[in-house]
């Protein structure tokens, strides 16, 4: 199985459909602030950096997935990406439901003076909710619960693919082609 992973991980196609997983993501958090009118919080704007860095993992794949190196940094920088999600998501949901007076989230988002998206592209990367609020759930779940899975989804494939990388795919491939 972990042969099989290693002979996916060297196709564009298998980074092409992590990038197609976050793409997704970020049109679905742009419909929900500017289509349903949901103001997003600091910790959704930092959330929604965090998938971006994974769709930037993914576009490094997509390169040169022949070359371990290449496909390495990717898996890196995915999980790095996935795991700040993941924190950032528990903490969410830690404000929503475990409401604590010392524990606050900021209201203006805070990027490095390098690189300055809210006021680059402040329609996307400005937050102007409250972290505290529970304004979306599905399937009694709420956002911030929602984003727990999928990140912990996003690390236990990162995880699979990175041990996978120490199995030798198959000299026959679908996917070489």
């Amino acid at each position: 199985m972990l042969s099989l992973l290693n002979q996916y991980s060297q196709s564009r196609l298998a980074w092409f459909l992590l990038f197609f997983s976050t793409l997704s993501f970020e049109i679905t958090a742009l419909y929900f602030q500017h289509g349903l009118g949901l103001a997003p919080c600091t910790l959704c704007i930092y959330q929604r950096c965090a998938i971006l860095g994974i769709m930037l993992a993914s576009i490094i794949g997509l390169i040169a997935p022949k070359y371990t190196i290449i496909r390495l940094i990717g898996i890196f920088i995915w999980l790095f990406s996935a795991y700040k999600g993941f924190t950032l998501a528990i903490f969410h949901a830690h404000l929503q439901f475990e409401p604590n007076l010392s524990d606050t989230c900021s209201i203006n988002v805070q990027f490095p003076t390098w690189l300055p998206l809210d006021i680059w592209f402040p329609s996307l990367f400005n937050a102007y909710g409250s972290c505290a609020d529970k304004i979306w759930t599905f399937l009694t779940i709420e956002m911030s619960q929602w984003m727990i899975i999928i990140f912990a989804c996003y690390i236990i494939t990162g995880l699979a693919i990175l041990v996978s990388q120490f199995f030798s795919a198959p000299k026959a491939s679908i996917w070489s082609k």
